[in-house]
């Protein structure tokens, strides 16, 4: 069984630098509950259909296939719940491990989120100058969530 060991955390806007062009990221949620979520994600030239299952402290399990991208833009025109999370990702390495950040445009425009992907849960990860605050156990900041309850509409 895959697993996914993720820590999330809001990030101070754009302190943590300008690192150019980022890779640009479209998803959409065909199933999103408390057990689980069903994704469709385009990524760059390559698409992705994703499962995942319930979050236990910051570790979950994860299925990934890779899909044709022609397949991928059909099922979130026309399957997936709207709006669809349109996000920039940048990758940036920092002592040893490797942070995917996300500027969010659209309806989540204004949210900018960092994750890190370990090992094991108690892995011991030292956070960049430019992290705010850790958000791995705010369920709002789910991207399945963020498709239903935009952070555009949070008061």
């Amino acid at each position: 069984m895959a697993k996914e060991i993720e820590r999330k955390f809001l990030v101070h806007p754009r302190k943590w630098s300008d690192l150019g062009a980022g890779q640009p990221i479209r998803q959409g949620y065909l199933c999103a509950t408390k057990k689980s979520s069903v994704r469709v994600r385009t990524y760059g030239d390559h698409a992705y259909a994703t499962i995942k299952g319930h979050t236990s402290d910051i570790t979950r399990d994860e299925y990934e296939y890779e899909i044709p991208v022609k397949d991928a833009n059909e099922i979130l025109d026309n399957l997936c719940e709207h709006p669809p999370i349109e996000k920039t990702r940048y990758r940036i390495l920092y002592k040893g491990h490797t942070w995917e950040v996300d500027e969010f445009g659209g309806a989540n425009h204004g949210l900018t989120l960092a994750e890190v992907e370990l090992k094991d849960p108690k892995e011991d990860v030292e956070l960049p100058d430019w992290i705010d605050r850790e958000v791995s156990d705010d369920p709002r900041y789910f991207n399945s969530n963020l498709s239903a309850k935009p952070f555009s509409t949070w008061k």
